[in-house]
């Protein structure tokens, strides 16, 4: 069998199209969009070599018209969370034994039939069930997993080529073994590459993986089975089982050859999770792998040297943009007394020129949210600023669920700090600012690090270089993706690896080597070339 010291060239981030008026991409797209529009589809399971289906039938359809369906998934049970955990172990061996470069092949393949015959299906799919525009679901369900597959691959090759120093008669290496067992991917609505890669990275390591999708984003989870199995995904090493959160974990967690978990969600279910899996660790035969990306309360805060237009403009795109549900949107805003007028005046004036509605008008900036429950969450969270003596709402404020879940981006101004919407996680197009004395800056500094329990993204914007220190310093725990003069969202693979500290996640960096190195088991192997025969040394020698 031919060998080789095989190298992946490294990897230049995907163009994102511009979906102009009279592109080819955007007559294309459109084009998709009315063909899935117009079609119900049947989502099975997707567990070793079958397509698993039940009697159990959930509607899919589109917040920004819920009364229209695009679709059934089928809901499974206990069962099929076992059979996919036997699929998941089943397919173990020979994916940890199949060499480097032929699982790297599958996942660049995929690469390339999404940048290509795929692409046009995965937005569409994330536009229509995830109420995202062109733009957001381009630049996340297309680049950013284009992105996500072959930079991982160079990431695993780099990390292959890391080896210890050998001594003279001795040859020391590190082999990159998968985790023994199964790895668990619990993945989120709000970005088809987050739920994609939560799955391919352990994968990609050799791990085999069952996969539970948020409900909301089964749609494009279907598109992306079937992209990995026409790119040569082997049965059994991804299995996506959609079962209801606390009857998978029952099994999951309480099965001891689980391995890890890779997790996007809500600060609340990650703790309870990990509770879960400290309570049963003595069922493991290893201790699991925990990693976890969760809540956030991003802040913006401007020192009074800032460009007024830039940091208007940071925050509408920074809050609002795919409806303020990005882990990463500012939500808070601290901005000194000297330039407020001014940058109000160009945050209302941007508001009113917004556009709200169906995706599929690609005029539209703002779509809908997620569900009644999240439009429900967030619309008390407005109520309770418009009926506070602590609070004004200077833009937005309405919001409409008759046909689809619709919620004016809002900006409220806090006449206290620690008002509820400074505070707390809304996830919704809801931006609370906290006008503050221009000369208190150091103050204010210290308010936004001790103001929140997150801390996944913050931005500064100054043109005094000294601010910029101050802050970078002074919030350095408080922000583990921290932007100056831009707004704290929309990092990029391999640019600006994601992820947050404190009650944010465990800060282990996707689209970097720092999340792969977390789904391999390295092992040291010592090789001497001529043993020693006799046990005595030379310092046992009489003088």
């Amino acid at each position: 069998m031919p060998k080789g010291n095989f190298v992946v060239p490294f990897p230049d981030n995907e163009p994102v199209k511009s979906y102009a008026s009279g592109s080819p991409e955007r007559i294309s797209l459109q084009a998709k969009l009315k063909e899935m529009s117009s079609q119900e589809i049947n989502v099975p399971m997707y567990i070793g070599s079958e397509e698993v289906t039940t009697s159990t039938k959930i509607r899919m359809s589109p917040p920004h018209d819920h009364k229209h369906t695009l679709g059934h998934f089928y809901e499974g049970d206990a069962s099929h969370v076992e059979q996919a955990i036997n699929a998941a172990l089943g397919a173990r061996e020979a994916w940890a034994n199949m060499s480097w470069e032929h699982r790297a092949t599958i996942f660049l393949k995929a690469a390339d039939l999404l940048a290509g015959p795929y692409r046009d299906d995965i937005n569409a799919a994330t536009m229509l069930c995830q109420s995202k525009n062109a733009f957001q679901a381009e630049i996340d369900a297309a680049c950013e997993l284009i992105d996500f597959f072959k930079f991982n691959v160079a990431y695993m090759q780099e990390i292959y080529q890391q080896q210890p120093e050998s001594a003279p008669g001795i040859w020391n290496r590190l082999e990159y073994r998968p985790l023994e067992g199964f790895v668990f991917a619990i993945t989120p609505f709000n970005f088809t590459s987050i739920a994609a890669n939560l799955t391919v990275a352990p994968a990609l390591m050799g791990n085999t993986v069952v996969w539970k999708p948020s409900y909301p984003q089964v749609y494009s989870a279907k598109v992306i089975m079937e992209l990995l199995k026409e790119a040569g995904l082997p049965d059994g090493v991804i299995n996506l089982i959609t079962v209801d959160g606390p009857v998978a974990g029952e099994v999951i967690f309480n099965h001891p050859d689980f391995a890890g978990l890779h997790f996007t969600g809500s600060t609340g279910v990650f703790k309870q999770l990990w509770k879960t899996i400290g309570a049963n660790i003595d069922k493991y035969k290893a201790y699991p792998r925990v990693v976890g990306e969760t809540g956030g309360k991003d802040f913006i805060v401007a020192h009074k040297s800032a460009d007024p237009k830039a940091l208007a403009t940071g925050i509408v795109r920074g809050a609002f943009e795919f409806q303020g549900q990005k882990c990463s949107a500012a939500s808070r805003a601290y901005i000194p007394d000297n330039i407020w007028e001014e940058v109000k005046g160009y945050v209302v004036e941007d508001l009113k020129t917004i556009k709200m509605g169906d995706p599929k008008d690609f005029t539209n900036f703002v779509n809908a949210v997620i569900s009644e429950a999240s439009f429900d969450k967030i619309a008390n969270y407005i109520d309770q600023a418009r009926e506070s003596n602590l609070a004004e709402i200077i833009a937005g404020g309405g919001y409409d669920k008759s046909k689809g879940y619709f919620i004016e981006p809002t900006v409220i101004v806090a006449k206290d700090p620690m008002f509820t919407t400074m505070c707390e996680e809304i996830f919704g197009p809801v931006m609370t600012i906290y006008v503050y004395q221009a000369e208190r800056f150091e103050e204010v500094l210290e308010l936004v690090d001790s103001t929140s329990p997150y801390a996944l993204t913050g931005a500064v914007f100054s043109q005094d270089r000294y601010a910029v220190e101050l802050a970078t310093k002074k919030l350095v725990n408080s922000a583990g993706n921290f932007y100056i003069n831009d707004k704290p969202t929309g990092a990029v693979v391999g640019q600006q690896p994601f992820g947050g500290g404190r009650a944010s996640g465990t800060n282990d960096k996707a689209g970097s080597i720092l999340n792969l190195i977390r789904w391999a088991s390295p092992r040291t192997i010592k090789e001497t070339f001529v043993p020693a025969h006799d046990y005595r040394y030379p310092f046992l020698e009489k003088d």
